[in-house]
């Protein structure tokens, strides 16, 4: 593989092999570039969230080596705060408030207590929760969870945000609108995200690039530019004509599998 100096995840022929003997991944050669948005597309199983985790340090190659930032992710996740990861549940604290909630890793990181708590006002007015600082989990809808925890996620200001399937519990309203905020956020803050998903729909609006993934064992089988402009359309022509082409993607890497 060649480097590239943008370059800042890189998985290099990987494997992964449970010790139940579930194949995960098999051959994974991909590069991710400083301030994409990749998304990973595949149906369950692939081994999608299992890249997520490797680049976060919750999980090791069998064969093969994925580096971040030139590092091997434990190495980064041990000596900065670069790598956040949004979970598909909010796993919120319930005995904290929004505001307690999205200030718990700048406690953890002992930084000043004003400057922890200006941060964490500052990334709730982001994704508009700024009237909530006061409330409890139990008093918030699914959407208002997934806010905080996303909140939660920007506080340490990291350089690159993994999310797994952040929104597949919401109903589509309030799915396509943390879409558009996620979106808002990703070119305010500047960040690399890793978005984990098997709907080709939020593939296409959110993504400037998409792995498609075989049934498992996870192989990369396609890798799709999204050249559209922001923001994207659902009802335009080429945004269609995406869809079309992640959706036969995703077909060809399950016949590949079969034969």
């Amino acid at each position: 593989m060649t480097a590239n100096k943008n370059q800042i995840v890189s998985f290099q022929q990987v494997d992964k092999i449970y010790n139940t003997g579930t194949v995960a991944l098999s051959g994974l050669d991909l590069s991710i570039n400083e301030g994409e948005f990749i998304s990973f597309l595949g149906p369950s199983g692939c081994g999608k969230s299992t890249a997520l985790r490797m680049v976060a340090g919750l999980g090791e190659a069998t064969r093969g080596k994925v580096e971040v930032f030139g590092e091997t992710p434990k190495e980064v996740i041990k000596n900065s705060n670069d790598i956040a990861f949004v979970f598909q549940d909010a796993n919120l604290l319930p005995w904290r408030t929004v505001l307690d909630n999205v200030m718990l890793p700048l406690e953890l990181r002992n930084s000043n207590k004003k400057s922890q708590k200006e941060t964490a006002l500052r990334v709730l007015e982001m994704v508009g929760l700024k009237d909530h600082v006061k409330s409890y989990p139990r008093q918030l809808s699914g959407g208002m969870r997934m806010r905080v925890s996303i909140a939660r996620a920007l506080a340490a200001k990291p350089k690159m945000l993994l999310m797994d399937e952040p929104f597949a519990a919401l109903d589509e309203m309030t799915r396509q609108t943390l879409q558009n905020e996620l979106l808002e956020i990703w070119k305010k803050e500047n960040t690399t995200i890793l978005f984990v998903t098997h709907n080709v729909y939020e593939a296409v609006f959110l993504s400037t690039k998409i792995a498609v993934m075989s049934a498992r064992p996870g192989r990369l089988s396609s890798i799709i530019d999204v050249n559209l402009p922001y923001p994207r359309e659902r009802i335009d022509n080429q945004f269609n004509e995406y869809v079309d082409l992640a959706s036969h993607s995703l077909e060809n890497s399950a016949i590949e599998r079969s034969i």
